[in-house]
């Protein structure tokens, strides 16, 4: 037999059929990759991805759904802007996605929280601030829009700081009674007279210091992080107790009433650190019973024994059973004759209320509260303070007046066997089954299958515009539910806290919210938030229009949502096609950079994600 030689052996039937197979496989990878490239094509070669986010192909575009959508909702209240059929212009897109780039570093306070000139200058077109409100309105070149939205002008320089239910002048003017503090509490404007503007910064405003260089130690060594996760500062300063602790894996709401400490909440959101305006007065403030582990007042100048001890009262609510209360103040370690009245009175309070003194040591007093009602029921007939009435809801909190009468514990022990962290992050809760839900039955699976989806959803977040390289540290969840959103937030390991907001519209999760050791709060969207102007880095709403528009006038979400976000923040609204039309043209009337994306369903899927960035808007 004849040997082959390299040139017989390059004739073969199979070396000529691999060649051919290599050449063909190499022209179509070709062809493909510049098909694909050339449009918004998408010839793939290996599968894609699960929770791939895309721009939508509707970016841009709208649709008459009208006579899609029932006719039962044509009793909706009307917007506040025009609708006509003249379409808005299109922002050309930037050279980069600004999705993809994370925020450079700038600051007006330095690290111990005290003002300071020393900060780097942001960029800033100043075309765009001159030219800002000398527009009539947004116009398109596509014909399809049916939605017109006047671009917003900016408010007056006096309403740099403005929170709207809390600066309402003309309400407070009215009050006839102010010594309880009533002053502080909301009074928002009336309908008609709403904001309608944008909230413009300081001259001269720089975003803040990054967490943590931020953050500053003031309080000694505690040891914190297992069963004391969730905590109260009353009175919080410039919230440095709270800051202290997060190292520790607590999480501290830090609340102090508006202007009464010359902005101190301000600067501790400019630090990061979570902090609300609030104030003991004659509400209950917005959070729910058995919430904090533990309640700390350092000289928050609170008198807790006047009228029979109802500010003290409200304290035992929202205090978890077998919670503590720290007191710091002077009536403690004093020895004078009015502070040492003032001791006896809170003693002789704390006591009726079946606190036990634990510790009483230096300028600190630890209370603790009791496990069951056991100690409530022994005590002798017609004692001061009363139970409260076994149908009071010590969970009903939005415009709720203070009651002089203790607060129950549930008789099952809901709210007291809370697991320690980090396991009660993914624990249903036993308050699970004691909130008003839609569905009776297989609670515990609708918490495990929205704790999947946010995970899977926000895993998708992350790799497709990089989150990991954004600048973000404080976030709201505009409609929260369990609070799946940030407790896949804490699995990516990102270093950010967030504050679930509970609408009262929906059912209140609030509860289970504390349980898994998140900080929540309870607001009706179809009024401000009180919060100061650029709190938050981003802003996440899903599903939270198509439900408040049946009550709530979207424009109106939207300016508040403004208002609270800083320039160079972000916005992640995820819900169905018939609201992003008007969406969109909102937020690029309000000098948003928004674009229309489609979710990992694909583009037939009933639901959109609008993702928009807030530029820097200045004078």
């Amino acid at each position: 037999m004849k040997p082959l030689t390299n040139t017989d052996f390059l004739k073969t039937p199979l070396i000529l059929k691999i060649t051919a197979f290599s050449l063909v496989s190499i022209t179509f990878f070709y062809l493909g990759k510049h098909w694909s490239n050339s449009g918004n094509q998408q010839l793939l070669f290996f599968p894609t991805p699960q929770n791939s986010i895309f721009i939508s192909p509707n970016n841009d575009k709208s649709f008459n759904i009208t006579p899609l959508i029932s006719q039962n909702q044509s009793d909706q209240p009307p917007t506040d802007q025009a609708i006509t059929l003249t379409p808005p212009p299109i922002y050309p897109p930037p050279d980069e996605s600004p999705l993809s780039v994370p925020n450079p570093t700038f600051g007006i306070i330095d690290s111990d929280g005290k003002m300071t000139d020393d900060f780097d200058v942001g960029e800033f077109d100043p075309d765009i601030a001159e030219n800002w409100g000398n527009g009539t309105e947004n116009d398109s070149a596509s014909k399809n829009f049916k939605v017109r939205v006047r671009k917003y002008e900016l408010c007056p320089e006096s309403m740099r700081e403005y929170i709207p239910c809390l600066d309402n002048v003309e309400a407070i003017n009215r009050l006839k009674l102010t010594k309880k503090g009533e002053r502080f509490e909301r009074h928002c404007p009336e309908k008609g007279k709403q904001r309608n503007c944008l909230v413009r910064p300081p001259k001269g405003y720089r975003q803040p210091i990054p967490w943590p260089r931020s953050r500053d130690e003031m309080v000694p060594d505690i040891t914190f992080g297992h069963h004391t996760r969730m905590i109260l500062d009353v009175g919080c300063g410039v919230a440095s107790f709270g800051a202290y602790l997060l190292s520790r894996n607590v999480m501290t709401m830090s609340i102090a009433p508006k202007d009464v400490h010359e902005n101190q909440i301000q600067f501790a959101l400019e630090r990061g650190v979570p902090a609300m305006v609030a104030a003991f007065a004659t509400h209950r403030l917005l959070y729910p019973s058995q919430a904090f582990e533990l309640i700390h007042c350092s000289r928050c100048r609170i008198n807790w024994t006047r009228d029979d001890g109802i500010l003290l009262l409200e304290v035992n609510r929202m205090l978890r059973a077998g919670g503590y209360f720290a007191w710091a103040a002077q009536p403690v370690y004093k020895h004078e004759q009015v502070l040492e009245e003032q001791w006896e009175e809170m003693l002789n309070l704390t006591t009726h209320l079946c606190w036990e003194l634990v510790k009483k040591e230096g300028y600190i007093a630890i209370w603790k509260k009791p496990l069951n009602n056991s100690c409530y029921l022994s005590r002798d007939p017609g004692a001061i303070p009363p139970l409260c009435d076994p149908d009071d809801d010590p969970d009903n909190v939005w415009y709720v007046d203070l009651k002089a009468c203790i607060s129950r514990l549930p008789e099952n022990g809901y709210g007291a066997n809370v697991s320690t962290w980090p396991s009660r992050l993914y624990t249903p809760p036993d308050r699970l089954q004691s909130i008003q839900y839609e569905s009776y039955i297989a609670r515990k699976e609708l918490l495990k299958a929205e704790n999947k989806f946010w995970s899977e959803t926000i895993a998708g977040y992350v790799r497709a515009w990089h989150w990991k390289k954004f600048r973000l540290r404080n976030v709201m969840d505009m409609k929260a539910g369990f609070g799946g959103f940030a407790a896949a937030l804490i699995d990516q390991g990102l270093d950010c806290w967030v504050l679930n907001v509970v609408p009262v519209s929906g059912s209140n999760t609030l509860p289970v919210l504390y349980d898994r050791g998140l900080l929540g709060v309870m607001h009706d969207w179809c009024e401000p938030f009180d919060t100061y102007p650029r709190t938050y880095d981003l802003l996440h709403a899903a599903g939270l229009f198509s439900v408040e528009r049946k009550r709530c006038n979207m424009s109106t979400i939207m300016l508040e949502m403004d208002r609270i976000l800083r320039p160079g923040g972000r916005v992640y609204i995820r819900d169905s096609l018939d609201v992003m039309d008007e969406l969109l043209q909102i937020a690029r009337a309000m000098g948003w950079q928004a674009t229309l994306r489609d979710t990992s369903e694909g583009p037939h899927a009933s639901y959109r994600i609008l993702t928009c960035d807030k530029r820097l808007l200045n004078h």
